[in-house]
């Protein structure tokens, strides 16, 4: 899709084909093979025990063979992005120019999709490398709005991502996310202020505040990203687009009374069209 050949420059084209502009310029990470196997070990054992910090993940590699020092395991979740989740005092001071909004869905009733829109960033594994997903998610429905892949964590991709879905499918009254820096940037938030939408974000480290996108990851990765080995980032978009149109068109949630996410978005008394 991107020529490199061609006079309109890289930026633009991935612009207009709603790339992220990371993804286009991707190159093999010199990440050791041994690391690569340890990320793909840890993303498992973190999908199934959320609350196990590195020196637990430590313990729990090496009851199954793979040896790694307790600093090397944070290294690697930290390059992840990810950490044991519980609750925990909030003693951090965020970044300069970082606010940090409250929590605003606790003990509220989400009858209706666009009351609530979440997004969230989770780790992909290739077969020599990794890339970075992100989603925007109806609470109502778990219907994915939009997604983006990126090599990289930084704002820009999940930016593209909300664009993309306030264009398609409206505006939430809620935007909820996690603390993470690319959510607390004033480029992110200033979008969604923009935009009129209230800002909501989950206490540091409780991983029932955004349940739900969590569950979709976990959907994600036992259903598709750990039944194959990507060779490409295009190989892996390609493959990630593919599931997640089964997971809104044909894949049935009990939570939502066996209907997909499609049915429980469209399906309200004033249907909300999808942009073309």
């Amino acid at each position: 899709m991107i020529d490199r050949t061609h006079e309109l420059p890289i930026t633009r084209q991935a612009k207009a084909l709603g790339l992220a502009r990371s993804s286009v310029y991707y190159l093999p990470r010199p990440v050791p093979p041994a690391d690569l196997t340890l990320m793909r070990q840890i993303d498992e054992l973190h999908l199934e025990h959320p609350f196990a910090g590195s020196r637990m993940l430590q313990g729990l590699l090496a009851a199954d063979g793979h040896q790694a020092g307790r600093l090397h395991v944070a290294t690697l979740m930290k390059r992840m992005g990810i950490e044991a989740i519980y609750r925990r005092p909030n003693t951090s001071k965020p970044a300069p120019g970082h606010k940090i909004y409250p929590y605003l869905l606790r003990e509220l009733p989400v009858t209706k999709p666009n009351q609530v829109w979440a997004m969230d960033i989770t780790y992909i594994p290739m077969r020599r490398g990794f890339v970075y997903l992100a989603a925007v998610v109806d609470w109502f429905s778990r219907r994915v709005l939009s997604w983006r892949l990126s090599i990289s964590m930084e704002a820009d991709f999940c930016i593209e991502a909300v664009e993309e879905a306030l264009v398609r499918y409206g505006k939430p009254e809620i935007f909820n996310t996690d603390q993470g820096s690319q959510f607390t940037s004033e480029a992110f938030t200033g979008l969604l202020i923009k935009n009129d939408i209230k800002i909501s974000m989950d206490g540091r480290g409780a991983w029932r505040d955004n349940v739900f996108v969590e569950r979709i990851w976990r959907s994600v990765k036992y259903e598709e990203v750990y039944l194959h080995a990507y060779d490409t980032v295009s190989q892996a978009r390609a493959s990630i687009g593919r599931y997640l149109i089964f997971y809104n068109t044909r894949r049935p949630h009990s939570s939502l009374d066996r209907k997909t996410p499609d049915q429980a978005y469209f399906s309200q008394p004033t249907p909300i069209p999808a942009a073309a």
